[in-house]
């Protein structure tokens, strides 16, 4: 279980980060317009799951490591367009953290998921069982 808790505090740790670096990067480092960019305003979607994240929550984990997949495509975008290097390179590191938090999730979920296909197995065996009985 300490490796649940190593996941469990990396998925923290980069959704947190990611939230700071996006408003940073509006903001601060390379906005779109000088002295911020409304843009800025992308990092509030984040905060949902967060409350959730920090909680354990199985299900918030699961569907906001679908949902921060937008991330990941919207840094892609970004640093392959962007014609500010620097802007490019915050694209980067947008691509990096939101790559650190869907490994994170995915791994802190892996044995529920594997205690759910083996409760729906053995489910499944004792309906045969039932049936093979009547």
């Amino acid at each position: 279980m300490e490796q649940q808790k190593i996941f469990h505090l990396g998925a923290i740790g980069s959704l947190v980060a990611l939230i700071a670096w996006l408003v940073a990067w509006e903001l601060l480092i390379a906005p779109l317009r000088p002295g911020g960019s409304i843009l800025a305003l992308k990092a509030l979607p984040l905060l949902i799951p967060l409350r959730g994240v920090l909680k354990r929550d199985i299900y918030t984990l699961q569907w906001s490591s679908m949902v921060i997949l937008l991330y990941f495509t919207e840094g892609v975008v970004r640093a392959w367009s962007d014609t500010v290097a620097l802007s490019r390179y915050m694209a980067l590191g947008e691509v990096a953290l939101v790559c650190v938090y869907f490994a994170c999730a995915l791994l802190y979920l892996r044995p529920y998921k594997k205690a759910a296909k083996r409760m729906a197995k053995e489910l499944l065996d004792k309906v045969k069982a039932a049936k093979n009985e009547c």
